[in-house]
């Protein structure tokens, strides 16, 4: 499986430059964001542990008054949330293309 793709994107998210010091309804609004597509992705049994850890990492930026730091974590659990989704529903079809015949 080629991962280049999953990773151009989470690179691209991640040096994207913040226009803005954010605020705690940014932060709000990511964290959101990141926990409804990291649900999805622990539905599909496929949520990665980074995605967790980066889900408590904003928790404890914000609750150190850091929101731009809590709204970076929120925004990169959520990209990797949807690369897991992405592994997930990949993979649901391409273990066949390996299996002993």
């Amino acid at each position: 499986m080629k991962r280049t793709p999953v990773l151009a994107m989470l690179l691209a998210l991640s040096l994207t430059p913040a226009a803005h010091a954010a605020t705690e309804a940014d932060y709000k609004a990511a964290y959101a964001a990141a926990e409804a597509v990291s649900k999805e992705a622990a539905g599909m049994r496929n949520q990665w542990t980074v995605t967790v850890s980066a889900l408590a990492a904003a928790k404890r930026a914000a609750d150190g008054g850091d929101f731009d730091r809590a709204t970076a974590a929120a925004r990169e659990a959520e990209a990797l949330a949807k690369a897991s989704i992405f592994q997930a529903t990949s993979e649901k079809e391409a273990w066949k293309a390996m299996e002993i015949r």
